[in-house]
């Protein structure tokens, strides 16, 4: 278990030019611009946000997990990471992290792993995979099925067992902790707020989560 690391931020949310309160459940599209912070708040506590980052100007260039780990040597995200691209770039460096650390290793619940984890009966339940199709299908930003790569989930504890297994565990996040990242190169953010009722990653209760943006 790694030590969580707390890094707290000086801006002030009066001061963003965009302010948006995602509901539970719900899929979020935008373009993050180069030099913009951009902050997620978890309102209530333990509510998991599966988000995906794309160069805003080539979608193949998109969030790695795979060269975000080699780069930083650990399988946690918080302060310092450097989120990494599939062609090598920084797409954003997380800056500031009140949560402790996040996982990027889990993925997003569907509905055919919802059948597998939990039970068949489980598959017309809501997921982020659903989420996140809806949310690209009317986006306009060009985003396609095939574009839905392996992605973050912010807030949510997925610990590597010794054995090298994955647990789904109680969260870390407090309500009104957050991880805010600056933008490296201009960034689209997809996100699925989880809707997951089948394990503890948000005490079984989504809730919304503030989105910020600054200048």
């Amino acid at each position: 278990m790694s030590t969580l690391v707390y890094t707290e931020s000086s801006l002030d949310p009066a001061y963003a030019v965009y302010d948006h309160v995602l509901p539970a459940g719900e899929g979020w599209i935008h373009e993050i611009k180069l030099g913009q912070t951009f902050r997620i708040l978890d309102l209530e506590g333990n509510q998991a946000v599966d988000t995906l980052f794309y160069n805003a100007h080539d979608l193949t260039d998109r969030y790695s997990a795979q060269d975000t780990i080699r780069e930083q040597g650990g399988i946690y995200l918080t302060t310092g990471t450097k989120l990494m691209s599939s062609e090598g770039h920084v797409l954003l460096t997380i800056t500031a992290d009140t949560c402790g650390r996040h996982d990027t290793i889990g993925g997003a619940c569907a509905a055919e792993s919802n059948q597998v984890r939990y039970a068949i009966e489980k598959r017309p339940m809501h997921s982020c995979r659903d989420t996140f199709l809806k949310t690209i299908a009317h986006s306009g930003h060009g985003v396609t099925k095939c574009d839905i790569t392996h992605n973050i989930n912010f807030f949510m504890n997925v610990p590597v067992t010794p054995a090298g297994g994955l647990s789904f565990e109680d969260g870390v996040s407090a309500g009104g902790a957050y991880v805010e990242m600056r933008a490296e190169m201009d960034v689209l953010c997809l996100i699925s707020n989880c809707p997951q009722l089948n394990n503890p990653c948000n005490a079984y209760n989504p809730t919304p989560v503030r989105l910020l943006i600054w200048d």
